[in-house]
């Protein structure tokens, strides 16, 4: 089961959060549950030392009226789930630098400025750690290696938008879960490198798994992550099909 954590010290922002979350387990009946919803940081930590297998999702505000910040919760977190999703939501737009710091990995930042976006960015958020974990349990995890400089990266399959032909020739922008990597490629050979992949458009290669929705008009694929990319009449009858 993928457990479901909600660090916020604000009653009212912790009840939102707590309900967006239920309600979306519910609704997608997923291998999922809130196990605990707090202000204190020390009660995740306490928890995961007891539970030391625990796979989980982190919702955690990053000014917390502690001694210990939501940063520094996620670092915590991360020396004992090494592979959790850490999901900060907060006001502070301008210390997510301080994520890269402490080099927490951050699945996403959401900021409660924008409460119209908040839901929808907690269920994507869910949705991805979900498919992580059915991933990892039946040990399908598939890994697409990108060569940048002198390394190599490796990126699941599942943490891929889509792939798009960059500005400078015989280079392609791979569009992750929230972030970009450009690399040298061509656009062609990446509809061949699982069966998830679709060439959409002569300059994209879309992830039929991550589409959110599909404008046949407007000739536009709408990923869960919010990205859009384009994609040709011809393409668009391929892939509802």
């Amino acid at each position: 089961m993928l457990s479901v954590f909600v660090c916020e010290d604000d009653l009212n922002q912790r009840t939102h959060l707590e309900k967006y979350i239920n309600d979306y387990i519910m609704i997608e009946e997923l291998d999922a549950k809130l196990v605990l919803s707090t202000d204190n940081p020390y009660d995740i930590l306490n928890y995961l030392k007891s539970n030391v297998h625990t796979r989980g999702i982190y919702f955690l505000d990053v000014d917390l009226k502690s001694d210990i910040t939501g940063i520094g919760l996620a670092s915590e977190i991360r020396e004992i789930d090494t592979i959790g999703n850490i999901v900060f939501v907060t006001t502070h737009s301008e210390l997510t630098y301080l994520t890269f710091l402490y080099k927490v990995e951050a699945m996403d930042y959401i900021i409660k400025d924008t409460p119209g976006s908040i839901c929808q960015r907690i269920q994507d958020c869910l949705h991805v750690a979900n498919k992580r974990y059915l991933n990892d349990r039946t040990g399908e995890k598939k890994i697409f290696k990108v060569k940048i400089g002198n390394q190599i990266r490796g990126i699941e399959h599942s943490e891929i938008m889509f792939f798009e032909s960059g500005l400078v020739p015989h280079k392609v922008i791979l569009h992750t879960f929230n972030s970009q990597i450009e690399f040298y490629h061509t656009i062609h050979e990446l509809a061949n490198i699982g069966e998830e992949f679709y060439r959409c458009h002569k300059s994209f290669v879309v992830n039929k798994t991550n589409i959110k929705n599909i404008d046949r008009v407007g000739k536009v694929i709408e990923m869960i992550n919010g990205e859009f990319c384009l994609a040709s009449s011809r393409s668009i009858k391929g892939l509802l099909k």
